[in-house]
């Protein structure tokens, strides 16, 4: 059987991996890619996202998903590693995006259409959800799971010391989906972040006479090439493909039920998940959360997929 899904994202480099990992998979059935800002600005996230889907032309068409802009998101963005237009040396050009439902609509009519089937997959900022939670709170009710990439446990962040990107973009929206009365999955960074791949990844991706290897052979040297020149890297984690990972094959991860809060005043620990460790917790259980996978085998299951989808375009 398919896993139904909709992939929230916020298209930079690693996302749009794992979109070519999903959207031709056997395994899912992706309804909707629905846009977020984040790595991207809004509109550059729907540009994106549409981009991507265009240039795969996956065998299903999923729906999609206009971005808006965050009411209480932070000014900052991910293009410091991911390029002008968050796709490393693709170019994307304007799209029609007057005509696109917002992505809010999308999950929403999707959910309503397939009550308690649908794990919404969230591989950027929070804030599609909880503006969906805050305008039409009977739907995310009707969602089967929600799997999460974000937050760091045990870990530094990467946006700051104690936050990781996705929850530090918009902690308000990260606070109020983590407390939503919904079944949570949490992929954070003490897991994701391990999850690294060297240049010789470059020889394992499809042919660029595949549309899945033209669209991964424009981004991943320059991922590679950025990550050695800004930040002194050899490795590149793929944090997004390392979630989806999770959706298709859980048991290759170790889940802990767990309390998770998202702090969202603090001067210096603006969006850091915190969780209740005590010997004794007082706060209840909210989520599951991945602390420790088998990272050679997920590994070798981004490489295949990626392989896959290379075959089926």
């Amino acid at each position: 059987m398919t896993r139904k899904i909709i992939i929230d994202t916020d298209p930079g480099i690693d996302d749009a991996v794992a979109l070519t990992a999903s959207l031709f998979d056997p395994r899912l059935e992706v309804l909707a890619v629905t846009a977020t800002a984040g790595t991207v600005t809004a509109e550059q996230a729907t540009s994106n996202v549409c981009a991507i889907v265009s240039m795969l032309d996956p065998p299903r068409y999923p729906r999609i998903g206009k971005a808006i802009p965050p009411e209480t998101a932070s000014a900052i963005d991910d293009l410091f590693l991911n390029g002008r237009c968050g796709l490393g040396e693709l170019s994307v050009g304007e799209t029609q995006r007057q005509h696109l439902p917002s992505s809010e609509k999308v999950i929403a009519e999707l959910v309503r259409k397939y009550p308690g089937e649908i794990t919404l997959v969230c591989l950027g900022p929070l804030s599609n959800l909880a503006r969906l939670y805050r305008r039409d709170p009977a739907a995310i009710n009707l969602l089967d799971k929600i799997v999460i990439s974000g937050g760091a446990v045990n870990v530094a962040g990467n946006a700051s010391c104690v936050a990781e990107f996705n929850l530090f973009f918009d902690p308000a929206a990260a606070s109020e989906v983590f407390a939503s009365p919904t079944t949570k999955s949490l992929l954070p960074l003490d897991v994701t972040g391990e999850v690294q791949f060297g240049v010789e990844l470059l020889e394992q991706l499809p042919s660029t006479e595949t549309r899945a290897g033209e669209l991964l052979h424009q981004m991943m040297p320059f991922a590679f090439r950025t990550a050695h020149q800004r930040l002194g890297r050899e490795l590149i984690p793929l944090i997004d493909a390392a979630t989806i990972a999770a959706v298709v094959e859980p048991e290759l991860f170790q889940w802990t039920e767990m309390a998770g809060k998202v702090e969202t005043q603090g001067l210096l620990t603006r969006g850091m998940s915190v969780f209740d460790q005590r010997l004794r917790p007082e706060w209840q259980a909210n989520m599951e959360v991945a602390l420790s996978a088998d990272i050679e085998a997920v590994k070798g299951l981004v490489c295949r997929s990626l392989r896959y989808a290379g075959q089926k375009s």
